[in-house]
């Protein structure tokens, strides 16, 4: 129950009850007095943990922005592109989440701390002040009015007409005092109602439209986070193919260091033993040998020359090279080579059997005995077998396997994979496997498709056009990128042509289903770029272009109707994309450069100010400044609701004018609507009871 008014004619009888109901009025002013200054203290707290926060947010964000990716190579893709750039937009990002931020910091302390300190100052002060006037001029007259009392009736007339008129002047001072004292008592207890509240209310108001506005910042960083999030995917699928590489060029140079040479250097060379027949018999002579896989030469100088013999350096052509079976032979790592300049074979002795295993992989050496009819030179090619092979497995995946998940990203099982080849590719009756049988499965047809295509002796999109290919890939102009491609695609063989141009089509109807098998052009680039292309050379430079090569292939996927719908009009050099005023160019994904939503105005100014006038800036009372006690809503309106429920309203007369006005355009909006409304209402005395917030927008 709250407290009995105080009565002004109680002042002039100052009973004890009056005593009493006044000193309650005392114990409230003084307990609200303790309480606003717990939130004075409070919010001067909570505003330098926001301040502390704020600037660790700045610190972090000065760090991303002072990191920058360093690369491997020459050129990004445009994925790398997005995440070099993403710690710089992270950094712009922050940067204007903090801001926000330090705006409402700023008018934190004008919106909270001074609205309540100048109460607890102005009002509780003034109305302590009025207390010890009050119990002073109270004191005063009791203390008179008990000499006055005591004065003896014998005094002269005068004497008591003179006590009688300041005991009564001293009564009327106390009254007047007391009267004063309770007018500012209860003002003070009325007042506290929207004096506090209202600081409060402001603050909060500007504390979540700082949240608010921190949600609609996330909306717009939602279309920038899924587009990073595929270019981190797209680069974790590059990374894992080039990582597959690089783990298998690795594996060869521990097992073969020297047949993974760099440009412009032997293919394979060390010391060799030859056998020699002499006129007393057979002997082996040690010769230092440097083969050139490209031109097929052997360069072979001799290191024990006998005294007075004047043979010098031989170079010799290859034609084969044949590993010496163990029983053919009394000497361990030989293998025999035909040369164009000599006849018959020449027999060659390694230094072990890993070398001897180096010597005849770099000169593409045979073993005596077939094991693996894939691997025979001649079914390595692209003839009529091969694409037989290729059209069935196409025709098998297409009719039995287009909607499998991850379909050429799963990978069949080694041993059914070889059994299929030597079935398929067997020199007795080659093709006849039914790959429509249920003894295939997709992952088996799937993955020696693969297999056959990477192990052709050249690729299918070949050496001479591979590094004109990866420069295409690697152009900044995108019109320049489809129209090389376009014109290099015709440079090819016209067998190599016809092959892929078959493999790609097949690639566009698997992509056609990725809903189902959840395989994008994308996701084919990375399978098929290191299939369809490779390198001549196996070193570290080249493997980190499989990248691009990932991307010619995805170009060929996504603009296949374009480029095999007949060559470019010259087809002798890549096209050069008519000038435009500005070159299409792939622009990275930014968030920061994006239009920027309008930031409704912090809630600062106090209920009813300026004539209903709102203009959202915060403007604190002065010192000297008592505040305006206003009338408030007959009733209080509604806060605006998260989930709009329809509702069917008659429409009024006087909601017609309004209907024509903006509607919020997000939650933060209409709260500010309604702030702005409920102010207006507030000095509006024509406006209708119970009328719905709403219903003026």
């Amino acid at each position: 129950m709250g407290h009995p008014p105080l009565e002004f004619s109680d002042c002039y009888l100052d009973s004890p009850d009056f005593r009493e109901r006044l000193k309650c009025y005392e114990q409230e002013l003084e307990r609200t007095n303790k309480f606003i200054k717990e939130v004075i203290k409070d919010g001067n707290a909570l505003i330098a943990a926001i301040r502390g926060y704020s600037s660790a947010v700045q610190k972090f964000s000065q760090t991303l922005q002072s990191f920058q990716f360093d690369f491997i190579g020459d050129t990004l893709t445009d994925d790398e592109i997005n995440i070099a750039e993403s710690f710089k937009e992270f950094a712009e990002l922050l940067h204007e989440v903090e801001l926000e931020r330090s705006m409402m910091v700023q008018n934190a302390s004008d919106l909270l701390i001074k609205p309540l300190e100048n109460f607890r100052k102005e009002q509780i002060g003034f109305t302590k002040e009025r207390k010890k006037k009050f119990e002073k001029d109270g004191e005063k007259f009791y203390s008179m009015l008990d000499r006055h009392l005591h004065l003896s009736s014998k005094k002269k007339e005068s004497q008591l007409q003179e006590a009688d008129l300041q005991v009564d002047r001293e009564r009327h001072n106390f009254f007047e005092s007391s009267l004063e004292y309770v007018y500012q008592i209860q003002e003070v207890q009325e007042s506290k109602k929207f004096s506090i509240v209202e600081p409060v209310l402001a603050f909060l108001h500007s504390l979540f439209t700082y949240n608010n506005l921190t949600v609609e910042l996330t909306q717009d960083f939602l279309p920038y986070k899924q587009q990073l999030q595929l270019s981190l995917q797209n680069t974790r699928n590059h990374f894992t193919s080039t990582r597959e590489e690089l783990e298998d060029l690795k594996k060869r140079m521990k097992e073969a260091p020297l047949t993974c040479k760099l440009p412009g250097q032997p293919t394979i060379e060390g010391y060799l033993y030859t056998q020699e027949k002499w006129a007393l018999g057979i002997s082996w002579v040690k010769y230092y040998c440097q083969y050139e896989k490209e031109a097929k030469t052997l360069r072979m100088t001799p290191m024990d020359q006998k005294p007075g013999a004047k043979q010098g350096t031989l170079d010799l052509t290859l034609k084969s090279c044949v590993r010496r079976k163990t029983d053919s032979i009394d000497k361990r790592f030989c293998f025999d080579i035909e040369t164009n300049e000599r006849s018959g074979t020449i027999t060659l002795q390694a230094l072990s059997e890993a070398n001897r295993r180096l010597w005849m992989e770099a000169m593409d050496g045979k073993e005596p005995i077939y094991h693996s009819p894939i691997t025979k030179q001649e079914e390595m090619e692209l003839n009529e077998v091969g694409f037989k092979f290729v059209r069935k497995c196409i025709n098998a995946v297409e009719t039995k396997g287009i909607t499998t998940e991850g379909v050429y990203r799963t990978v069949g099982s080694n041993i059914q994979v070889q059994k299929l080849l030597n079935a398929f590719f067997d020199p007795k009756c080659p093709g006849d496997v039914d790959l429509q049988s249920s003894d295939w499965d997709i992952k088996t047809i799937t993955s020696s498709l693969k297999f056959y295509l990477r192990n052709l002796s050249e690729p299918v999109m070949t050496y001479k056009l591979h590094k004109e290919l990866v420069s295409a890939a690697k152009s900044e102009n995108l019109d320049y990128r489809l129209g090389a491609i376009h014109a290099l695609v015709y440079k090819l063989p016209d067998k190599n042509r016809e092959m892929l141009e078959l493999l790609i089509r097949h690639l566009v109807n698997i992509c056609e289903h990725s809903r189902e098998n959840l395989m994008s052009p994308s996701n084919m680039g990375v399978i098929f770029g290191p299939t369809l292309m490779r390198a001549q050379e196996d070193t570290v430079a080249a493997m980190m272009n499989i990248k691009f090569q990932n991307i010619v292939v995805e170009i060929l996927i996504e603009h296949f109707a374009k480029i095999y719908s007949g060559p470019p009009e010259d087809n002798t050099a890549p096209p050069i994309p008519p000038p435009r005023v500005t070159a299409r160019r792939h622009k990275p994904i930014t968030i920061s450069k994006r239009p920027l939503r309008e930031r409704p105005v912090f809630f600062g100014a106090s209920v009813g100010e300026s004539e209903g006038e709102y203009d959202g800036v915060p403007k604190p009372r002065s010192h000297s400044e008592k505040p305006i006690i206003t009338r408030p809503p007959v009733r209080p309106p509604d806060p605006p609701c998260r989930t709009p429920v329809p509702q069917k309203l008659e429409q009024k007369p006087d909601l017609i004018a309004g209907a024509a006005e903006e509607t919020p355009s997000s939650v933060v909006a209409s709260r500010t609507k309604f702030f702005e409304t409920a102010s207006r209402r507030t000095s509006n005395s024509s406006s209708p009871q119970g009328r719905p917030p709403g219903d003026d927008s």
